[in-house]
């Protein structure tokens, strides 16, 4: 009994010295221990025959607890029995209807609503792909989103039917079946999806309709803006998909959990991260068709939710709400999502209580990512050797005037010291593979970058600049190239650019983010110079940038400069602009600001200017 006693007095301050000396060594342990053992799933479903994919570990949760709530919407609520049926009528319906076997694509344009669960889900029961459009994108950006994929069918809904009549001629040339979630419609080219769905049988299908299906599959296809202008198609095989739906286990979500919803479902994190999450936890999910930031904690409370996502941009609105009593009375305990600022963050656990933030750093198409499972505020990740060995990266110097990496006289990249900010690359490999963009070998080959720490090396090119500090903590910097991010969507300068010159009066463009105090990411902004005896045309300007681009792609500054300062490359500079800003008393150019109440571009006064800081405008 007394050498029991010594022996767990000597456990305990064992364990003492080492969270003295390693003050994270206990979270390191259980993160590594997670991954670990999510790491072996998935190597066993790389090798299970037939493929086990996430339809099969739905339909697994259907069988396991059929009458569990797996939705909840607006007052309505789905069991996984429900979603299930329903997902096997559509399967039916447009099977019959789009005659879709296994392989064909399917774009997906539609709002925050559960038809996109369940529609998804028939067409994975088919082994068909799903592209999920942006429900904001139109005109050429919608065309060119549907083409890249290869998909002949896209469903649409009522609410969205305008933007697709839009472009309805195109598709129709290109042989496109298009249909409705309506009973009724009466337009040529659009034929009505509802009307099937409810008359075909809610029988299970059999698996051998996706029997080809593999874990190197494609199972979607999502569009993320980069430096082509228009969105790009990355390609999310199975084993991708699976790895994403680790992630709310990796952060201690267990069956018990509920998780609210709010982010759009066009995107990773809304649909892979949450929703796919859900399902491999098995768990319920509240989904809100738009973040509110008025009702959000009354949702939590009422549905007893226990997850929640986020962006920066959604805890900031949280953090702008009038302060209430009953603020900490909620059951969330976990918060997973990316891009807050420490300030916010700090303030949010003031405010709302103890809450697990899980800060994340990754990309769709990338091939390397970090969570930050500790109580550090400000950090995306840590750098653990486990994570490093199965998914090697690095951070390399980089030269944001020239904007490529810097190279030593052999012509390799030259690390990024400890402390030091640096561009990070994950080395392309068969555990941790770069699949790319659909329909664009060009874009999917400069994401790669050749000859990193050896010659012959490949690594994926995140385009991010990170920093690892000395207690291995990974922060995040910035983003570099001709991307910049606002209201959590990346904006393509040159998409943006090539909507300006569409203006009569702007003979060149060039776009870039600003900073905006108070605000997450940067807003958009251009430097423009005028066509020969020309004036700038606020109104048309202004109708541009409306009906060609989204809300948060618009530029809200314009300046207008005699002429465009270009590198000895002939790229135009951005680095001075964004410096400089949008401030009228430093700035000698003339200047405009975006008005959507007077729908226009208006001059850029510094009284608005100080309106903006004050937070009186919103942007």
């Amino acid at each position: 009994m007394l050498e029991l006693t010594v022996w767990t007095g000597l456990a305990v301050l064992s364990f003492s010295f080492l969270k003295t000396v390693f003050p994270y060594f206990g979270e390191d342990c259980t993160y590594i221990l997670r991954t670990i053992k999510l790491g072996a799933r998935l190597f066993k479903y790389k090798k299970v025959k037939p493929f086990y994919s996430i339809v099969d570990c739905f339909l697994d949760a259907v069988q396991r607890q059929p009458n569990k709530i797996f939705l909840r919407f607006e007052g309505r609520e789905y069991s996984y029995s429900d979603v299930d049926k329903e997902s096997n009528k559509v399967a039916r319906a447009l099977r019959a209807e789009a005659r879709l076997k296994e392989g064909d694509t399917v774009a997906l344009f539609l709002p925050n609503e559960p038809n996109v669960v369940w529609i998804w889900l028939g067409l994975a029961k088919l082994g068909c792909p799903a592209a999920l459009l942006n429900f904001n994108i139109r005109s050429k950006s919608l065309l060119h989103c549907f083409s890249c994929c290869g998909a002949k069918v896209i469903v649409t809904s009522p609410e969205l039917q305008d933007a697709i009549e839009e472009v309805l001629p195109t598709l129709r040339e290109q042989g496109t079946s298009v249909y409705l979630l309506s009973e009724s419609c009466s337009i040529q080219g659009i034929d009505t999806l509802s009307d099937k769905i409810s008359k075909a049988s809610d029988q299970p299908l059999s698996s051998d309709l996706r029997a080809n299906v593999n874990i190197r599959s494609t199972a979607l296809y999502i569009y993320t803006s980069g430096t082509t202008g228009l969105p790009k198609a990355a390609v999310i095989i199975h084993e991708r998909m699976w790895a994403a739906a680790f992630i709310q286990a990796a952060c201690g979500v267990t069956a018990d959990d509920i998780i609210y919803i709010n982010l759009p479902l066009y995107h990773s994190a809304g649909f892979l991260i949450g929703m796919v999450g859900a399902i491999e936890r098995g768990i319920t999910i509240i989904l809100r068709r738009k973040f509110s930031a008025s009702q959000f904690w009354d949702d939590c409370r009422k549905y007893n939710v226990t997850v929640m996502q986020y962006i920066g941009e959604t805890m900031r609105y949280l953090c702008n709400t009038p302060k209430k009593d009953n603020e900490k009375n909620h059951r969330v305990r976990i918060a997973i999502g990316n891009g807050v600022r420490t300030d916010v963050w700090s303030e949010f656990l003031s405010r709302f209580g103890d809450i697990k933030v899980r800060e994340l750093y990754a990309a769709t198409e990338g091939n390397i990512g970090f969570i930050n499972y500790t109580s550090k505020i400000g950090v995306v990740g840590r750098v653990n050797f486990v994570h490093k060995f199965f998914f090697p990266y690095t951070l390399i110097k980089f030269d944001i005037e020239k904007e490529e990496p810097v190279r030593n006289s052999q012509g390799l990249c030259i690390e990024a010291a400890r402390g030091e900010t640096g561009l990070l690359v994950g080395r392309i490999t068969q555990r941790s593979p770069f699949i790319g963009y659909a329909g664009n070998q060009q874009q999917t080959e400069k994401k790669r970058l050749r000859d990193v720490l050896k010659k012959g090396d490949l690594y994926f090119n995140t385009g991010d600049l990170l920093q690892f500090d000395h207690e291995n903590f990974v922060y995040f910097q910035d983003r570099v190239g001709d991307t910049f991010r606002w209201k959590g969507e990346n904006v393509a300068t040159s998409e943006v650019a090539d909507i300006l010159t569409m203006a009569l009066c702007i003979f060149e463009a060039n776009v870039y983010g600003v900073k905006v105090e108070g605000h997450e990411g940067r807003i958009g902004m251009a430097a423009v110079t005028l066509k020969e005896g020309k004036d700038f045309d606020c109104s048309d300007t202004y109708k541009q940038v409306v009906s060609y681009l989204p809300a948060y792609a618009r530029p809200r500054f314009i300046r207008i400069q005699p002429c465009l300062e270009m590198t000895g490359t002939f790229k135009m500079k951005k680095v001075k602009l964004v410096e400089e800003g949008f401030n009228p008393a430093e700035i000698k150019d003339p200047l405009f600001f975006l008005s959507p109440e007077k729908k226009t571009y208006i001059p850029l006064t510094e009284e608005i200017y100080r309106a903006i800081l004050s937070s009186e405008i919103k942007l």
